[in-house]
């Protein structure tokens, strides 16, 4: 009885100091209290984007239980425009993929509507479907972003972490969201690119299920690299706070290859000019022959 009246003081004490908390926070006003994170995130892409592209787009629209889908954007030079809609969708966050050429892709991530923005170049696109992995994780559930160490060297690359955590972090309070935690969203930062992963947490050994449980990490997709390329003060424009000086445009690239192509075609072209001068300059340096036509049947 002793032990039960005790329990119940000090569960009374817990209650009225919870109390005299809350009443000391909304006393001191809305800034000083606890505010929940209420994070949205608006997805879209532009017009030309491939099947490859739509798969990578569905692949983390299930991961991230708090985005918001729009109908494609026509225009590819007004991206000031994305601005309106994610507050028309109340998104404080923005991943928009714009197609160029129907083969290379570039991702924003952008803080609307004050900024800052990332642009990166996406590379090796490998959807849940292409894998064939034999994880798999619950729909709407809770995923842990997580970072290596390499992300706290620089300024810039500190900014890039803040941004990605807010982006791809999924807050308490969306409504899709279920009590899980069952999977885990690493960023790595190597060779100066972004690599994303995703593994599922398992709790128990599929071969010994009986046994003690041993956690584990079971990759599941979809994965991608990402290339940064510049870092803007404003949310789709403004100043720019970095840049990458080692990347190369993909058309670039593809330009310099059929230029090396096209130097090759051209060397051989004027080497067969070459020949072919030399063969006529020698005939007219030899004499005539004694025995040529016009000598024998003159």
């Amino acid at each position: 009885m002793a032990t039960l009246l005790k329990t119940s003081t000090e569960t009374q004490k817990g209650k009225n100091s919870k109390k005299s908390l809350k009443d000391a926070n909304a006393a001191a006003g809305p800034s000083e209290g606890y505010k929940p994170r209420k994070d949205k995130t608006l997805m879209l892409c532009s017009r030309g984007v491939t099947q490859r592209m739509r798969h990578l787009m569905r692949d983390l629209e299930v991961l991230l239980p708090h985005t918001k889908k729009d109908s494609k954007l026509d225009t590819k030079s007004s991206l000031h425009l994305i601005n309106e809609l994610a507050d028309l969708h109340s998104c404080s966050n923005t991943l928009y993929f714009e197609a160029r050429r129907h083969e290379d892709l570039y991702l924003w991530i952008s803080r609307s509507p004050n900024g800052p923005s990332i642009k990166c170049h996406v590379q090796n696109i490998h959807t849940m479907d292409e894998l064939k992995m034999t994880g798999n994780c619950l729909k709407g559930s809770r995923g842990l972003v997580t970072f290596d160490g390499a992300w706290e060297g620089d300024e810039s690359t500190r900014l890039m972490k803040e941004v990605l955590t807010h982006t791809f972090s999924v807050p308490k309070t969306s409504r899709r969201l279920k009590p899980f935690i069952d999977h885990i969203l690493l960023f790595s930062l190597l060779d100066n690119k972004i690599w994303f992963r995703n593994y599922q947490i398992i709790e128990k050994d599929p071969l010994t299920p009986s046994g003690p449980p041993i956690p584990s990490l079971v990759e599941i997709g979809p994965r991608f690299v990402l290339t940064p390329i510049r870092i803007f003060e404003g949310s789709f424009g403004g100043p720019t706070l970095y840049s990458n000086p080692e990347f190369v445009s993909p058309a670039a690239t593809r330009a310099s290859v059929k230029r090396e192509a096209g130097q090759k075609y051209r060397v051989r072209k004027e080497g067969q000019t070459e020949r072919e001068e030399r063969k006529k300059r020698l005939r007219e340096e030899l004499p005539e022959d004694e025995l040529s036509r016009k000598k024998v049947f003159a």
